[in-house]
């Protein structure tokens, strides 16, 4: 009885394994097909059962063939009448058919005669579904989709699944693919309760799956079967960031903390910290003084002074003899953070180094030295700082800027950077919708900075035609006059003959003839070097204005710019129109914004720009961008490569990531963990937190 339990137990991982396989240990997957599966993301079975049929194809309906429609898939019932196989090359075979109501001609081209005879029995009634034509006065049909003998009429006439495929593959071969894996799924152990199931009006996970493919449920992102896989997806990206989080926090750090000099410093400021700065200091000091590792992400809006919070707390931590490490996503950006450190340290003992790719090697040499020995106490640069030859003494504290460029996993090999006594701080200028905090961040304290400095004075946002664009002209002559530099943003590189966006190089070459020698321009297709030079150039006053893309680096201090042009504004979403206008009024001089729109807006459109001029809110803006624009179209989100689902959508789902968040942070907090490991590999986390068994 024991050896028949483990023997079992034995077949159902065998099973379970069946759909972590290679798609070639299907029936009829060969090195081709793979290929072709691949080009559509599918290398596992897995993968296909995940790839949802978009839509059906409806071949229910036997039609006679004087009901025939041109151009439309219909199913035929007739009799072979007549196969003629033609010896002249390139002439296609035809078998002629008929019924009581009419003839057609079945046309093939490159198929071999012994199969056509075989599917084709003279004087036999067949079951042929396929698109119709018509050529010299008779219906045809060129390579039919299935042809099949009366026994067989179930499996044709009926709606059948119509999946998103690439070339190489056509429906009936995918259709073969799909069921093989559909039909033989092997009965999983569920990891939901059947309590719970039915409570949230879900379904079991094989229901679930089978019902997906064989109805228009996967087209319906409310029904059950549908709800139950978004679930599942929340669930697996909800326990994968849950499980970083344990993994991170059981780690116990011994470190000595120091508050003395960051109150010298804070003190020594021109300026008050905010509310909102204290109490996320204050956030950050205790973690830095607990014995579990500090994982925290702050968020802050544009100009709302992230930087100088984490300059003020790696203080602490390099008065307790520890080094500290800031990272920059561009050396332009890590330059400013450099040089607002210096002034911050400037009388003490603390040794601030930049450290990027473009560092001459001699100076290389010397901090790589310097970090190795301990007389470098803080480092700040770009991702050179993470390189294999940099080897701290100490590291305590690392801070990362505008780390959207981080998934989870980077964040989880990040953390193991500095070993169990590196603290890890993130800091973000994009202020993100809570769903979307949750699911992104779920594995990190989160801290907000939600005020501005008391200097800073609120942006003035206008709107205008751009018909009305000569207007502006003796504006931005008084702006250039009074030595105020001005962005001029476009949303595209080159004319385009289907788009009616105005192009940035069209428009700079307008601009330069009304201001000659004073306009800059900068896009995507510039090399890196060349995009820091163009900044460079605006930020020591060579130029004036500077005509762009949406590429004017986010976390830049132009102090300078004081003016802010954006074009087509309506095709902008309002998360990128508020960092955009961010750009502008960093110093003591009132910024503007300016928004030209081309007439008959529509209604969301109009929205946005009313949005935007009421509210300065970040994160008011980005919850409304949210709503009117839907999950994955806001900037820096998808793009970056964050969006995490696959089925899941946070606006329509909301309900489910609430209950997802209920189910995996509180209510199933003590359970056996193991039972969802085949729900992580199923969704690619496993790997994530290095679960290699399920």
């Amino acid at each position: 009885s024991q050896k028949y339990n483990i023997y079992i137990i034995y077949m159902g991982l065998l099973k379970k394994n069946f759909i972590f396989q290679e798609v070639n240990k299907l029936k009829g997957v060969g090195s081709k097909l793979s290929r072709y599966l691949k080009n559509k993301k599918i290398e596992k079975i897995k993968d296909i059962i995940l790839h949802l049929p978009y839509s059906e194809t409806d071949r229910s309906k036997i039609s006679e063939l004087n009901q025939l429609e041109i151009g439309k898939i219909q199913t035929i019932k007739v009799i072979v009448k007549k196969l003629n196989f033609p010896r002249i090359r390139n002439l296609p075979n035809r078998i002629m058919c008929e019924d009581d109501t009419g003839k057609i001609d079945i046309i093939y081209f490159n198929s071999r005669e012994g199969y056509l005879r075989k599917i084709f029995p003279l004087n036999e009634t067949v079951i042929i579904s396929g698109k119709v034509n018509f050529f010299r006065n008779k219906y045809q049909i060129t390579n039919p989709d299935y042809v099949t003998s009366i026994d067989n009429q179930e499996y044709v006439t009926k709606n059948i699944p119509k999946y998103n495929l690439t070339k190489g593959i056509n429906e009936k071969k995918y259709r073969q693919i799909s069921e093989q894996v559909t039909q033989n799924l092997p009965v999983i152990e569920d990891w939901l309760s059947e309590k719970f199931i039915k409570q949230n009006n879900l379904l079991n996970w094989n229901d679930a799956i089978k019902k997906l493919h064989n109805s228009d449920e996967s087209k319906n992102n409310k029904s059950k079967s549908f709800r139950r896989i978004v679930f599942d997806e929340i669930c697996a990206n909800f326990l994968t960031l849950s499980e970083n989080r344990k993994r991170i926090k059981k780690e116990k750090k011994n470190k000595v903390f120091n508050e003395i000099y960051a109150k010298r410093i804070i003190k020594q400021l021109p300026f008050q910290l905010t509310k909102s700065q204290k109490k996320v200091l204050d956030e950050i000091n205790i973690d830095l003084k607990s014995n579990e590792r500090m994982f925290r992400i702050i968020q802050g809006d544009v100009g709302s002074g992230k930087t100088i919070v984490s300059l003020i707390s790696m203080a602490n931590v390099i008065e307790a003899k520890y080094q500290c490490a800031l990272m920059g996503p561009t050396e332009i950006l890590s330059l400013q953070h450099y040089e607002l450190a210096k002034k911050i340290f400037k009388n003490s003992s603390v040794k601030v180094e930049f450290l990027s790719g473009k560092t001459d090697p001699i100076k290389k040499r010397q901090i790589h030295s310097g970090i190795k020995n301990g007389e470098i106490n803080l480092l700040i640069g770009t991702h050179a700082l993470f390189q294999k030859k940099i080897n701290f003494k100490k590291l305590g504290f690392v801070v990362i800027d505008e780390q959207h460029k981080f998934g989870v996993k980077q964040r989880s090999e990040l953390a193991q950077k500095g070993g169990s006594n590196c603290d890890v701080l993130l800091m973000s200028a994009t202020p993100i919708p809570r769903t979307m905090m949750m699911s992104n961040y779920g594995d990190m304290d989160i801290s907000k900075i939600t005020e501005k400095p008391a200097h800073r004075k609120k942006i003035i946002t206008l709107s205008k035609p751009e018909k009305k664009i000569q207007e502006l002209w003796p504006f931005i002559k008084k702006q250039v006059n009074e030595g105020n530099q001005i962005f001029w943003v476009c949303p595209l590189i080159e004319e385009s003959q289907f788009l009616d966006f105005s192009s940035a190089k069209r428009k700079f070459d307008l601009i330069n003839k009304k201001f000659p020698n004073l306009v800059g321009l900068i896009h995507g297709s510039l090399k890196k070097e060349e995009k820091e030079n163009i900044i460079k150039s605006f930020l020591n006053k060579k130029i004036f204005i500077l005509v762009s893309t949406t590429v004017i680096e986010v976390g830049i201090d132009f102090p300078n710019a004081n003016l802010i042009v954006i074009e087509n504004a309506n095709k902008f979403g309002l998360s990128q129109l508020h960092q955009l206008r961010g750009r502008v009024g960093r110093g003591t001089k009132q910024g503007m914004c300016m928004l030209l729109f081309k007439e008959g807006l529509s209604k969301n459109a109009v929205k946005r720009i009313k949005i935007l001029k009421n509210s300065d809110d970040g994160f008011y803006i980005a919850e409304e961008d949210l709503k009117l624009r839907g999950f994955g179209d806001l900037t820096g989100y998808q793009q970056s490569g964050n969006k995490n689902f696959k089925f899941a959508d946070p606006i329509i789902h909301e309900d489910l990531f609430k209950l997802a968040e209920k189910y995996i942070y509180q209510t199933d907090k003590y359970s056996d963990q193991s039972k969802y490991n085949f729900l992580l590999k199923l969704f690619d986390k496993a790997e994530i937190i290095n679960i290699k068994e399920f």
